[in-house]
């Protein structure tokens, strides 16, 4: 009998003690990081061939004390290593520690290979290669504080590759982990009972081939064509053939009483991708696959009973992606509707709450992403824990759309601002962005002040989220959800997400592209609309310029006003780009549309031309990198509106506006301009709710010929 380790991912252990103990092994003990069992090499073997859950099998060949490198070099060098490696053959030697005393694993894993190699070739004059990908044997030196267990890999790779994926897929769940998550869903007994399964976002397929391969009694391993231990000179051949011809006996009974395994997938990509990978598993006609959206998903004709399970999209921490609360949501109302006597397993790296009350969880780790393994027993009546309808949330959304639409079909408003905190304790912004082929809504939940109960607060939002599309007559896909938080810097124009989805939307005689994917901000602020359109009515053969000028809405405007020319200025590459895009889009790629990339105060500093007509809204405060200090809008406005001012032509327009809510324009300017307070009519219907969403004043030198303004 020999003592060999299996390695477990984090959390896992539990679950890889019982499958070993079922597979026959004796003395199997968890501990951390994996599994100390023992046995003869057709055991470890076997651990190879059918272990799910195991990442490695490795067999200790020493333990020693070392103090330090040369110590270590001189423990690895009393292992005969001629019993273990050829010296024609390829070696790598990984290193782990748990507060080891060698803190450079590099380096350790180098004294560790220099033993090796100065014995083998001292007894042979050869010496072996070094392979770090695919080498013939791997050797592995684990080290506790001092304490180094230096043991051979029998698996080789990993053993979660089971060997059917397309080459440079890179999967979003390892395979030993989807294994893991059937496992606790006691996926092989609901099998057995004839139960179905489904996975409604299947991505690469991963989950559905090994929920196949568990409900088959197929060995995860038989499509490997790589062990460890099949280099190795102390390989037992005639074991392991009996085992891999078991396994195949097996597998191909098992094949015949397979319950039917289906999945879904919006991305027909996706759905191509995992035919492919289960074409590779052998499993092409026992797995159906088609291109479906979630809302669409249903369980197999005629079965009552089954398990349906998932792997969403999610961040890099738990609960940060609170743009992913409707998908949730979407999942738990799929499962009330359709999936009634089913069970359900999400792995939640979300945070979010589907709406149901998971009846157990387990702590897993995705690489290392936190996540919970939730599980779910579906009501027959699709009822348990269906929340109240926001009767009152859906009353005052109706209200807002009857008395704002009047004047949205007369004023030709297509993009708006529905619904802004109406109810307190539903402190949600909701916008409607009408494109040719439908509505969107573009949902924001301001942040609850500490004051409010969390628990209470993500309640009335699951409700609020749950009842917009139906409310709204809007496909739930098309339902775009943020957290608005008090933003610093630059933070409101970066990145949130990079799908890419530029929608088309019109406001005015403007055809304007929108992202309500990737930012906080959309490309189009609501609020502006009355001065976007002054601006297009008064701009006909006048001069424009447009400072920070985002996604130059406002020169669109001013191009299909008739102005003689436009020049926009912003720091950001990105929306410089954004708006040659709006400008091509309204064929207005004229050379008389100038942009320029750089800071506005330096450009205003250095800015020898008049314009007619100046449009300022700054950020309220911005640190950007690539410019010199900061802005701080309060601070600094005196000099930016005088910079601004000396650009101005004697019977021009400056438009100064901000959304610092808090702002207070300098008395001196009072004195120095002609300086009219234009907040209240620069506030559009859909935003009255409040009379500080902005600010804007017209400035103008004093004593011009005054225009009509």
């Amino acid at each position: 009998m020999s003592k060999f380790f299996a390695t477990a991912p984090r959390g896992l252990e539990d679950l890889l003690a019982l499958e070993l103990t079922e597979l026959g092994l004796e003395d199997v003990r968890p501990t951390r990081g994996g599994v100390s069992f023992e046995g003869e090499l057709k055991d470890a073997y076997r651990a190879c061939l059918w272990s799910r859950v195991a990442n490695r099998v490795l067999m200790p060949l020493a333990r020693f004390e070392a103090a330090d490198d040369d110590a270590l070099h001189a423990g690895a060098s009393t292992i005969a290593w001629q019993d273990h490696l050829n010296p024609e053959a390829t070696l790598a030697v990984d290193f782990t520690g748990i507060k080891a005393v060698i803190t450079h694993s590099r380096f350790a894993s180098q004294r560790v290979k220099d033993a090796i190699v100065d014995q083998l070739r001292e007894q042979t004059g050869t010496r072996p290669s070094v392979d770090i990908k695919t080498p013939d044997i791997r050797i592995n030196v684990h080290m506790v504080r001092d304490q180094v267990t230096i043991a051979l890999d029998l698996s080789g790779d990993s053993l979660h590759r089971r060997e059917y994926r397309i080459g440079g897929n890179v999967a979003p769940l390892k395979e030993n982990l989807a294994a893991a998550m059937l496992m606790r869903a006691e996926w092989p007994a609901l099998a057995a009972a004839g139960g179905g399964f489904v996975d409604p976002m299947c991505g690469s397929g991963t989950l559905l081939i090994e929920a196949a391969w568990l409900a088959s009694d197929s060995a995860p391993g038989l499509l490997r064509t790589r062990f460890g231990f099949l280099a190795w000179p102390g390989h037992d051949d005639q074991a392991w053939k009996a085992l891999v011809d078991e396994a195949l006996e097996r597998q191909e009974k098992g094949l015949e009483r397979l319950p039917p395994i289906i999945g879904f997938d919006h991305d027909p990509e996706a759905v191509e991708l995992a035919r492919a990978n289960i074409r590779r598993a052998g499993l092409a006609r026992h797995i159906q696959v088609s291109a479906c959206d979630l809302a669409d998903a249903r369980p197999p004709q005629g079965l009552e009973r089954g398990l349906l399970a998932t792997n969403p999209p999610y961040g890099e921490r738990l609960g940060e992606n609170h743009e992913l609360v409707p998908l949730y949501l979407r999942i738990g109302d799929s499962l009330k509707r359709h999936f009634g006597g089913w069970r359900a397993l999400i792995l939640n790296g979300a945070g979010c709450q589907i709406g149901l009350k998971p009846d157990k969880s387990w702590q897993l780790f995705n690489g290392p992403i936190e996540c919970r393994l939730e599980r779910f027993e579906i009501a027959v009546d699709g009822g348990q824990d269906r929340p109240e309808p926001a009767e009152d949330f859906v009353n005052r959304l109706h209200k807002n759309e009857r008395q704002l639409k009047k004047w949205l079909k007369r004023e030709g408003i297509s993009c708006y601002r529905l619904y802004d905190a109406d109810i307190p304790e539903y402190a949600l912004a909701v916008d409607v962005f009408e494109t040719s082929d439908g509505k969107w809504l573009h949902v924001q939940e301001y942040e609850a002040p500490r004051s409010i109960d969390p628990g209470k607060a993500q309640a009335r939002l699951r409700v609020a989220l749950s009842a917009l599309p139906e409310a709204l007559e809007v496909d739930p896909r098309r339902l775009v959800f943020k957290l608005r938080r008090r933003q610093k810097g630059e933070a409101q124009y970066h990145r949130q997400a990079a799908q890419g989805q530029m929608l088309e939307v019109a406001e005015g005689p403007c055809r304007l592209w929108v992202n309500l994917t990737d930012y906080l901000d959309t490309g189009l602020f609501l609020d502006h609309r009355p001065i976007r359109q002054w601006i297009g009515e008064n701009s006909a053969g006048k001069h424009f310029l447009n400072l920070f000028c985002y996604t130059g809405v406002a020169t669109v405007h001013a191009a299909l006003g008739g102005a003689r020319s436009t020049t926009s200025v912003d720091l950001s590459k990105t929306y410089l780009d954004w708006l040659q895009k709006n400008l091509f889009l309204n064929q207005q790629n004229s050379p008389a549309h100038r942009r320029f990339r750089a800071d506005c105060r330096t450009w205003l500093a250095d800015c020898d031309e008049l314009y007619d007509l100046i449009f300022l809204d700054p950020p309220s405060f911005s640190n950007s990198k690539r410019m010199d200090g900061s802005l701080d809008i309060q601070r600094d406005h005196g000099e930016l509106i005088d910079n601004a001012m000396a650009c101005l032509a004697t019977d021009g327009t400056l438009i100064f506006s901000t959304n610092l809510r808090s702002f207070r324009l300098d008395q001196r300017l009072l004195e120095a301009y002609a300086v009219e307070d234009r907040s209240a009519w620069s506030i559009p219907k859909d935003f009255q709710r409040s009379q500080r969403i902005h600010q804007c004043w017209f400035l103008r030198h004093r004593n011009p010929a005054q225009g009509d303004g």
